[in-house]
């Protein structure tokens, strides 16, 4: 047997261990029923500061430059003052060419930087320009990573060039870097999909799995999230280690953050509910919740 053909057979033994006959309309029947009976017990001010914790404050837009990434930067750097008692943000994450910005300008413990990579968002370059990208990031200080799956791979069954790129991409990461695989679940085509990109991305490297890039028409959704926790479930269930979630794209109300959470807590449990395993990426969302916590409006970040 070749070694294309060993590692198509390594692919094909840890699928199989997992059930990907999913029922779309039985994932939305689920998912619905989880949101109605479980959100509302969820929808207190200690959930609120944990998700606010959790909120990865994102800048990704075109017109980023030095300059406003510093003054992002210094919001942060000024929370911990301002609030003392809420805690900050999780991470701060940008584009690979603003690493080093970030982390010459933050001066505050206990928030990652992460950099979106690998092409983002298409994922569509050569593995080598992804690959420099990657460790070009990590060099300048980012601490996290964030790729895109290789969504034309996936839809064509190519999953082993797929899973190639994300091994490389997480070889340039290093072993103290956790990189998160962003799914783009909107352009897969069912929730059976959903799960078995899941799984594949998590079994080539994936520290975290991330539903969105936030740049396609359909971003987050708690159904995909809800998949994508059960792949994670059923994976520590084999194997003993717990990857993270980050759903992102589209998140823009407490109510959208408290059904992210309420899916981590009734399909993982208790043990992702820290914001080392969960994550929230955002660019709105922060502003929204401080001013539910702090009840008045509050524009900070």
């Amino acid at each position: 047997m070749n070694s294309n053909n060993q590692i198509t057979s390594k692919l094909d033994q840890a699928l199989a261990l997992y059930d990907l006959n999913l029922n779309d309309d039985e994932v939305r029947s689920a998912v619905a029923e989880l949101i109605a009976s479980k959100l509302s017990e969820n929808d207190n001010d200690e959930v609120k500061r944990f998700l606010f914790r959790s909120i990865e404050l994102t800048s990704l837009h075109t017109t980023d430059s030095e300059t406003s990434i510093m003054r992002f930067v210094e919001r942060v750097n000024k929370f911990d003052e301002a609030h003392p008692e809420l805690g900050n943000v999780a991470t701060i994450c940008v584009f690979p060419c603003f690493a080093k910005t970030v982390a010459d300008t933050l001066e505050v413990g206990n928030v990652q930087i992460a950099c979106v990579s690998g092409s983002f968002p298409s994922s569509q370059a050569r593995i080598e320009v992804k690959v420099a990208e990657t460790a070009l990031a990590v060099a300048d200080g980012a601490t996290e990573i964030d790729i895109v799956l290789p969504v034309g791979k996936f839809l064509d069954e190519d999953y082993e060039g797929m899973c190639g790129d994300i091994q490389e991409l997480k070889e340039a990461c290093g072993t103290n870097v956790p990189m998160k695989v962003i799914l783009e679940t909107g352009c897969l085509p069912s929730f059976a999909a959903v799960k078995k990109a899941s799984l594949l991305a998590i079994y080539a490297g994936a520290d975290y799995i991330k539903t969105s890039t936030g740049k396609e028409k359909v971003s987050a959704t708690p159904e995909a999230a809800y998949v994508m926790c059960r792949a994670i479930k059923e994976y520590y269930d084999q194997t003993g280690i717990q990857i993270g979630l980050k759903p992102a794209g589209g998140i823009n109300t407490v109510r959208d953050a408290l059904m992210y959470y309420t899916i981590v807590k009734e399909v993982l449990g208790g043990q992702w509910l820290t914001n080392k395993l969960f994550r929230i990426g955002t660019s709105r969302l922060a502003n929204v919740l401080l001013s539910d916590i702090l009840g008045e409006p509050t524009v900070f970040f």
